[in-house]
C-alpha cells in the first residue's frame, strides 16, 4: 500500500464518522422538533377552550359592568331628585315652621314671665370646704331695684 491510499482510506474512515455524527445529530434534531410538534398541537388543544372561557368571562365581566352603570346613573337621578324634593320643603314649610316656633317661644316666655303665685325656688348651693356657696345670686325683680 502506497501513501496516497493510506491517506485515502483515512479520509474515508473520517468521512463516514463524520456523515454518522451527523446522521444521530439529524435523528435526534427529527426527535426534537416532532416532541415540540406534540407540545405544540397540545398546548393549541387546551388553550382555545381557555381563550373560549375568558372571551366568555370577559363579555359578563362587561354585562355586569353595563348594569352597574345602570344603576349608578339611576342612584344619581335619586340623589338629585331627593335634594329638590329636601331644597323645595325647605323653601316651602321652612320659613312659615320657623316663624310659628318662634312665636311659640314669645308665648312661653310672655307666659312664664307672669308666675308670680307659685313657690319661690331656692338657688342651688354647692359645698366646698365646710362651706356653703351660692351658685348664683337671688335676681331682685326688675322694677325694685336698688
Amino acid at each position: 500500500m502506497s501513501g496516497g491510499e493510506v491517506a485515502g482510506i483515512l479520509v474515508a474512515v473520517f468521512w463516514a464518522i463524520l456523515v454518522s455524527f451527523l446522521a444521530v445529530a439529524l435523528a435526534r434534531l427529527a426527535q426534537t422538533l416532532r416532541a415540540t410538534t406534540r407540545l405544540v398541537a397540545d398546548v393549541t388543544e387546551q388553550a382555545v377552550p381557555l381563550l373560549a372561557d375568558a372571551s366568555a368571562a370577559v363579555r359578563s365581566a362587561q354585562t355586569q359592568i353595563d348594569r352597574v352603570d345602570a344603576i349608578a346613573s339611576d342612584v344619581q337621578e335619586v340623589t338629585s331628585n331627593a335634594s329638590a324634593l329636601s331644597t323645595t320643603v325647605a323653601s316651602t314649610f321652612g320659613g312659615p315652621l320657623v316663624k310659628v316656633a318662634a312665636f311659640g317661644y314669645g308665648v312661653r316666655r310672655a307666659l312664664g314671665g307672669r308666675k308670680d303665685d307659685g313657690p319661690a325656688r331656692e338657688p342651688r348651693r354647692t359645698v366646698i370646704v365646710g362651706r356653703t356657696v351660692s351658685r348664683r345670686e337671688k335676681r331682685k325683680p326688675r322694677g325694685k331695684r336698688d
